[in-house]
């Protein structure tokens, strides 16, 4: 069983898989607090439901690419086999982790997609950082940046761990604090080799809180 928020069919926003039709499956529940999250009401709410009962649902989709989110999909033990399961049925399975929780049991098929914590998110001191050894070449690490201390922060940190080298590495702005363009600006300056991430959804559906 798992505790679930919503399921729902839409176009992936984020990563290197954007654009690209998907069906989501969001999680309930989260041990941390970021100052921007957008999806606080994935804390609470939610029902239980049972794997086959979610998978009967995803699968009357027209799609083979499945997101689990949250909240924090991963602070849920039984996400780590429904994600195994899915991958044994033949999806493309992508994981949205906060990096809070180890991702060591995660079904190596699978797409990690860490949110690495930076200062302004409020929650950088409780990065499980053992995390970023574990990423794969598939994998992506995903910085979501607020201001100029932030970009400074990240990009440190993608020098000094040769992150660029392990997996694609996502600097996306804070939708609506930081300008996209500006934070382009400072990566082309630094010649840094990470990809501009926008929250493409939030363009294409401007004000639709959920199911996006």
């Amino acid at each position: 069983m798992l505790r679930v928020n919503e399921v729902f069919f839409s176009i992936q926003g984020e990563g290197t898989r954007a654009g690209r039709p998907c069906a989501f499956v969001r999680l309930t529940g989260c041990p941390l607090r970021c100052v921007y999250c957008d999806t606080a009401y994935a804390f609470h709410e939610g029902r239980p439901r049972a794997e086959e009962d979610l998978i009967a649902e995803i699968e009357a989709f027209p799609c083979r690419l499945v997101l689990l989110t949250g909240g924090e999909p991963l602070a849920q033990p039984a996400a780590f086999p429904f994600v195994a399961r899915l991958a044994d049925r033949g999806w493309e399975v992508l994981v949205e982790t906060s990096g809070h929780v180890p991702i060591d049991e995660l079904d190596r098929r699978a797409v990690a997609i860490l949110d690495v914590k930076t200062p302004a998110s409020g929650e950088s001191a409780r990065m499980h950082w053992p995390n970023l050894d574990r990423l794969q070449p598939k994998d992506e690490a995903k910085f979501v940046i607020a201001d100029r201390a932030d970009y400074e922060w990240s990009r440190a940190l993608v020098r000094e761990r040769a992150l660029a080298e392990r997996c694609v590495v996502l600097f996306s702005p804070v939708h609506g604090s930081l300008d996209p363009g500006v934070m382009a600006r400072w990566i082309l300056e630094d010649g840094l080799p990470v990809r501009v991430q926008v929250q493409l959804h939030k363009y294409l559906w401007p004000g639709v809180e959920r199911g996006i």
